[in-house]
């Protein structure tokens, strides 16, 4: 059944909003129609986290907490969910744990970024038994601020170890699961103006829509195309929403190799493809924050083409492939010679991202590093790739990729030949940098100039060939 009535709970109550504003982001819902001001709208695109909210999900008879961006989320994505916000974590006039461990320890002082930081501990608070260092970072490494400190914050965090972890959520779980379970993900149209939204159930479903509606933008975490609302004020005409399609949600071992749904969601990739690639791991929870990595995707970083999507040079190193459908057919293509142009790709009307597929490595040693003016959430400078297959010092095959280096994501063909087949040496990696000038003619933009750019890919080169020859830090993966 479709419907064009979009249903979440909030305070404990199913909400129902016939034909939303399809453009309209569940920050300015919050704010302007249920008039909670709690959550604050500080960058418009998912970079400061004062806008983080916590959805709530239906997991296999489990509720999972997932901290969002709500300034580039559409108000249509809550169908089925629940919406938590910070006003929503007093329950009869007392404060929540992790409220009073933020007063307990002075996490506040002129409080803007202050709401964002409690719902991502929250969210924290709600999937984990136990507060470890790196856990508390990677909750709140989204969260932006200017005047605190972020030690009393990760104070406050810590103490959570120490109090009784059944809150009212916990006690009223039984009730929120029959709710949520009452308003199950449904096929969703949406006409307001001439603004289309589809969230269909299927891949046949999907199918349809898009031989009726082949301009639709495509999302699932939509965490770039959202901008184009949110930063360059243009509408967006006709969206399909593909996370409620669980056909499009898993990740498969084949022999060989291993396959990633479309709408798998980074952060359940990024644990996963760590026990194989853990470069690849390392790299992805540097992609963005955990607001980001709950709802964005592998297909999204594909589908968009930016010559600074992390995963790109990655995937191209690793002869990744990708599964199209669309138009009554099926194409496993390679990536390398998918990328056209600058955000542009062999990809069709009418055709979506199906699948990813990584091939397994046997005894290659797999490198990658990112470089960005800081560690967390921040976009590359440069971002390198290395697939090296070496024996005795003597490199057999070798394939390498940069990100930031070009208009698009992209192999660093010179480079490899007069490194394959060569004998590893000082010498050998001089002529080999020296290489990447015929490669890339990078840019010079606000993140990095092009002297910087080059000097810094040479310098990742010579860095994995002394790892490697030293043998430090070698990921051999098989």
């Amino acid at each position: 059944m479709t419907s064009n009535i979009v249903k979440f709970i909030y305070k404990n109550k199913i909400v129902e909003i016939e034909n939303p504003d399809t453009n309209e982001t569940i920050l300015n819902y919050v704010r302007t129609k249920l008039k909670k001001t709690g959550t604050k709208e500080g960058c418009s695109e998912g970079g400061c986290g004062a806008c983080t909210v916590v959805i709530g999900e239906l997991e296999k008879n489990n509720i999972k907490y997932k901290a969002i961006n709500s300034c580039i989320a559409f108000l249509p994505s809550l169908e089925g969910k629940q919406l938590i916000l910070v006003e929503d974590l007093i329950y009869k006039s007392e404060l929540h744990p992790v409220q009073k461990a933020m007063v307990s320890y002075h996490g506040s002082q002129c409080g803007f970024c202050t709401p964002g930081f409690v719902m991502s501990l929250f969210a924290m608070y709600k999937n984990f038994s136990l507060y470890k260092d790196q856990i508390i970072k990677d909750s709140i490494q989204g969260n932006l601020c200017r005047c605190t400190g972020y030690r009393p914050i990760v104070n406050a965090a810590k103490s959570l170890n120490n109090v009784n972890k059944i809150d009212f959520f916990a006690k009223d779980k039984k009730n929120t699961l029959k709710l949520l379970k009452k308003i199950r993900k449904r096929s969703i149209k949406i006409t307001n103006s001439n603004k289309k939204y589809f969230a269909p159930k299927s891949i046949s479903e999907l199918n349809k829509i898009l031989k009726s509606e082949p301009n639709s933008k495509l999302i699932s975490g939509g965490t770039d195309v959202s901008l184009i609302v949110t930063k360059e004020r243009k509408d967006l005409n006709s969206l399909v929403y593909l996370n409620s399609i669980d056909e499009l949600n898993y990740i498969k071992e084949h022999n060989g190799f291993i396959e990633v749904g479309a709408s798998t969601p980074l952060i359940k990739f990024e644990s996963f493809i760590g026990k194989y690639f853990p470069d690849f791991s390392e790299i992805l929870k540097r992609y963005g924050s955990v607001q980001i990595r709950n709802v964005c995707t592998i297909a999204g970083n594909i589908a968009t083409a930016s010559p600074i999507g992390d995963t790109l040079p990655l995937l191209l190193t690793l002869d990744g492939q990708i599964v199209v459908k669309g138009k009554n057919k099926t194409q496993v293509l390679p990536l390398n010679g998918f990328f056209r142009n600058y955000r542009k790709t062999k990809l069709k009307k009418g055709q979506f991202i199906h699948s990813i597929r990584i091939p397994f490595l046997k005894k290659n040693i797999f490198k990658a590093y990112k470089i960005s003016k800081r560690i967390d959430d921040d976009i590359s400078s440069v971002c390198a790739s290395f697939n090296i297959d070496i024996n005795k010092d003597k490199i057999k095959k070798i394939k390498i990729a940069f990100g930031g280096m070009s208009n698009l994501p992209k192999r660093a063909f010179n480079c490899e030949k007069v490194l394959a087949n060569s004998y590893l040496s000082y010498k050998i990696i001089n002529k080999a940098k020296k290489c990447l000038e015929k490669d890339f003619k990078p840019i010079t933009d606000a993140r990095a100039t092009q002297k910087y750019r080059m000097e810094v890919a040479k310098n990742l080169l010579e860095k994995c060939f002394l790892e490697v020859k030293r043998k430090k830090n070698i990921r051999i993966n098989g």
